[in-house]
């Protein structure tokens, strides 16, 4: 087996580089994300030193981080608890839709952009990052914090949506006719269904498959099932993160407690990749010429996505500063907004670089500002899950 030198060597000072980002970032008791996706931006095409033969392996790696953040996520609750919490939370879905939508959609119209152009704008400024905001919470030690359920509520109500969003977006943007945009909108919404429905009734089956009592059987049978689920929500044009959310949701009790151990570190390795490979995506020549728009956008709807997280809160009943950081939470942008300019960033070149603008801007500024915002000493614990186990 020949090994190339130049990936061992670019994988092994990008790894160096990001614990030393890490270490800093700790020390002043801040989240390291931000510090990853700059170095990113300073290693993709056109920054100071870009790793090119790193590239696809980055590319890969994090995919596989978003699917292990919200496996590890998933893990932290159960399908009952986290149904009745969904349910709660349909009407702050509807608010969070028609509040941050409506901005991309204006500011498509506004930049003379066409039906696809606006409808791609309006997706982006729509969805959060459930990658960055999953690793927030845990950094930030707010799992157990009274407004995290809604805001994790409205992170998967989002990605139900985007279910239906992207198909539709797909068919719009390659010229398709409105009923093969329905049918696409229709299977993948069977398929979340179906796979809720497997999950809510069926789920505790998992468990009972999965566990066993060596550690590394265990991980390599998650991480199996997980990846597995994962590639088929994405075969359904559903995202791979509701698939591994759903599959950490399935998971309880002794079971979902030892995954979490065996997980841990590799979520965080593979995390750390997700963040480089959004700034790595970005390239710095391309921002000047649309920073201004792009920060007039990032500030509106920095606005908007705090009301959203704000009324999502107040529904759980938490207070004042539980609704400022639930809409803190929600601010950050990242893998769905490049996947959606991706489907049509060939045909709107000046859409493509608005949103790398708009992501990185949002994606690095989205942490800082969940940091400090509302910031108190982690809240009072879980109550205990419906399998006996405290969360």
């Amino acid at each position: 087996m020949q090994i190339s030198i130049a990936l061992l060597l670019e994988l092994g000072i990008i790894l160096a580089a990001l614990s030393l980002l890490g270490a800093l970032a700790r020390r002043f008791t801040l989240s390291p994300i931000p510090l990853y996706l700059l170095a990113g931006l300073a290693l993709g095409e056109g920054g100071i030193a870009p790793v090119r033969a790193a590239g696809a392996f980055v590319e890969t790696g994090a995919g596989i981080g978003v699917v292990l953040l919200l496996l590890v996520l998933g893990l932290e609750f159960t399908v009952p608890e986290f149904t009745v919490s969904l349910r709660r939370h349909l009407p702050s879905a509807v608010v969070d839709l028609v509040l941050n939508a409506a901005p991309g959609a204006l500011a498509g119209w506004l930049l003379g952009l066409d039906a696809t152009g606006i409808l791609a704008l309006a997706g982006v400024t729509y969805i959060s990052s459930s990658g960055i905001v999953a690793r927030l919470l845990t950094d930030l030690r707010r799992m157990g914090n009274r407004e995290t359920p809604a805001v994790l509520s409205v992170l998967v109500l989002e990605d139900f949506a985007m279910a239906a969003y992207l198909p539709l977006l797909a068919v719009v943007a390659a010229g398709g006719t409105w009923r093969q945009a329905l049918l696409g909108v229709l299977l993948a919404l069977g398929a979340v269904l179906v796979a809720f429905t497997v999950s809510y009734w069926w789920g505790h089956h998992l468990g009972r498959l999965l566990g066993h009592p060596e550690a590394e059987q265990l991980l390599l049978r998650v991480l199996g099932v997980t990846l597995i689920v994962a590639a088929l929500a994405e075969a359904v044009h559903v995202s791979a993160a509701v698939g591994a959310f759903l599959v950490g949701l399935s998971l309880t009790g002794e079971t979902a407690r030892r995954a979490r151990e065996v997980l841990s570190p590799l979520r965080d390795l593979f995390a750390a990749v997700f963040f480089l490979a959004i700034g790595l995506s970005v390239s710095p020549r391309t921002l000047l010429p649309v920073l201004p728009a792009a920060l007039l956008l990032a500030l509106v709807t920095t606005m908007t996505k705090v009301a959203s997280g704000w009324y999502a809160a107040r529904r759980d009943g938490a207070g004042r500063r539980g609704r400022i950081r639930a809409g803190a939470a929600l601010i950050a942008r990242g893998e769905f907004s490049i996947v959606i300019v991706g489907l049509v960033g060939l045909r709107h070149d000046r859409l493509g670089a608005l949103v790398a603008a708009y992501v990185l801007l949002l994606a690095v500024a989205g942490p800082v500002i969940t940091r400090f915002a509302g910031a108190r000493a982690a809240g009072t614990a879980r109550p205990p899950r419906h399998d006996g186990a405290v969360r």
